[in-house]
This record gives structure tokens, sequence and C-alpha cells, in this order.
């Protein structure tokens, strides 16, 4: 199932350290089979607030994003980025194909 890395930058300093971070991710996420789905996009608010920028990088699984964030390569550069932007970052698995809403309310419903 695929398993997807989300960050919230509220805000990005735009310096020569983060256009290092941007040059060398790409190679980061090479080894895991990670893609940007999602990259730097002011999202369009419809409702409450949204401070800064999205981001979502999809992996073939959670245990996978996790081997890539924990990765010597991406710990190597993640301070150019942390240093230069304050926001969340999260990993969270996605949903199986044919996912249905109603499917979680029955078990909500039965107490399973």
């Amino acid at each position: 199932m695929t398993a997807y890395a989300v960050a919230h930058l509220r805000s990005v300093d735009q310096n020569a350290e983060i256009v290092d971070y941007l040059r060398r991710i790409d190679a980061t996420l090479d080894p895991f089979e990670g893609r940007f789905v999602v990259h730097g996009v002011l999202p369009e608010v419809l409702e409450g607030d949204w401070p800064g920028v999205l981001v979502v990088i999809g992996f073939p699984d959670l245990a996978t994003a996790r081997a890539w964030y924990d990765s010597p390569a991406y710990q190597e550069i993640l301070p150019l980025r942390t240093r230069n932007s304050d926001g969340v970052t999260l990993l969270v698995d996605g949903v199986p194909e044919g996912y249905r809403a109603a499917a979680f309310a029955e078990k909500l419903v039965s107490g399973g």
C-alpha cells in the first residue's frame, strides 16, 4: 500500500542551503522508489487557514518511507531544510485500492 511523506512548511528561507537541499534530495529518493506527488505548492484553501506550502512524496509502503527518512543520505541533507524552514513532517499510510469511507463508518458503528 502506498505511503507518503508529507510536509507542511509554514515558512521557508529561500537561501543557498535550501537550493543545495533541493539539488540533492532526488538522489536520496531514487533507491527507495520515492517520487514527488506534490512539491512546494500553495494549496487552494477551501476551509480554515493554511499558511505555507505542501510537499507530498509517495513510496511503495510505510517501511520504505521510513527507510528513506532514516537513510544516511537523507539524514545528511536534512539539516539544510530544518535550519531554514518551519513546519511539520510526517509519514502516513495511504488507503488500499477501492477504499470506501462507508466501510470505515460501519466499523465505527459496530465498535470494530
